[in-house]
């Protein structure tokens, strides 16, 4: 039989409706909806829809390297540490290197937390120390370090150039910049996991290690090659935090590990890896941090927006166990129904 001209968008819609993004995507849609029916300048205002895109770039950048992390089955805590040694980095070598290239900061700061992250998948691939434990180790390694190299010392935006910092303010047709920078990677990273066999081979390892060695997958470097791109990104990130932000210290970026882990969960990732994709971490990164700005304008108070935030990817984490649970039913009983 041929098929329909329409049966190809059929496909897709099915596809789109029956994705778990979707459900992802009402859910933000659905609160930006409330709050903005409370109070309209939380988009129709002049910073509203500004800091709507705005507030989420960073964290979904980190929430892209978290997702790919876990997806191998592990997680890094220390993202956040490694956004906090960057920034600083960022604003050291704008002092210490009059006149340096913009250009070259950022590739210090990719290379530097890129580095850092080959020491986290070092620990786990060769050491085979599960990787909560050593990330949970390096994260406090690596924040002593900051504190250590900063001290009391803060950087602020004068010790920073102009253009350099234009990239935390700017914007081009409306969409602020450092929203575009986090897109394009975000388009990057999912084009590579679903249309590269290297980012089948991510999947493959998570969803069943042992298997995957067996089959001949090279589990050792692929699991290098997800914390170095997690901690890359969380160095693109330290880049991008000091010219959004202005000022660093020996703090900053602390939170953005739980931040990050809870994006990629609440964004479909499944925490004990195989299934997920960054599209969703992303989605959850936005969903995360608009539920923060939009439930004081809700009057739920302050100390609920942590519980709400926790109820949700407790409810994420169940959902995936029944969706697993689902699927391993259907897999045996179209077995059963082949031997028949």
């Amino acid at each position: 039989m041929t098929p329909t001209r329409g049966e190809p968008a059929v496909r897709l819609l099915k596809s789109f409706i029956g994705a778990r993004e979707t459900s992802i995507l009402l859910a933000l849609i659905v609160v930006i909806v409330a709050a903005t029916a409370v109070n309209p300048n939380f988009i129709f205002s002049s910073d509203g829809w500004r800091d709507l895109l705005l507030t989420p770039a960073i964290l979904i950048l980190v929430a892209i390297g978290q997702a790919i992390v876990i997806i191998t089955r592990s997680v890094d805590l220390s993202v956040g540490s490694v956004l906090g040694l960057t920034a600083y980095l960022t604003g050291r070598l704008f002092i210490d290197i009059p006149g340096i290239p913009v250009v070259a900061v950022f590739v210090a700061g990719i290379v530097f937390g890129g580095l850092l992250g080959l020491i986290n998948g070092a620990l786990v691939a060769f050491a085979r120390v599960p990787a909560l434990v050593i990330t949970l180790g390096t994260l406090y390694a690596y924040r002593g370090i900051n504190v250590l190299w900063a001290g009391s010392d803060r950087i602020n935006a004068s010790d920073m150039p102009k253009d350099f910092l234009a990239l935390g303010t700017g914007s081009l047709l409306g969409i602020p910049l450092l929203t575009l920078i986090a897109l394009v990677v975000l388009a990057a990273a999912g084009w590579y996991m679903r249309n590269t066999r290297g980012g089948r081979e991510f999947y493959a390892i998570g969803s069943e290690p042992a298997a995957a060695e067996l089959y001949g997958l090279k589990v050792t470097r692929r699991i290098l090659i997800a914390f170095i791109a997690c901690g890359s990104l969380a160095g693109l990130a330290g880049v991008l935090y000091a010219a959004r932000y202005g000022t660093i210290n020996s703090q900053a970026g602390s939170g953005f590990e739980l931040d990050a882990v809870g994006a990629a969960v609440i964004g479909g990732v499944a925490i004990f890896g195989g299934s997920g994709t960054v599209w969703g971490a992303a989605l959850g990164a936005a969903l995360l941090l608009t539920i923060n700005r939009a439930l004081p304008i809700l009057g739920v108070p302050d100390f609920w927006q942590r519980a709400v935030v926790g109820a949700l990817i407790i409810g994420a984490i169940v959902l995936d166990r029944i969706l697993a649970l689902r699927q391993s039913r259907k897999l045996r009983e179209e077995r059963d129904d082949a031997h028949e």
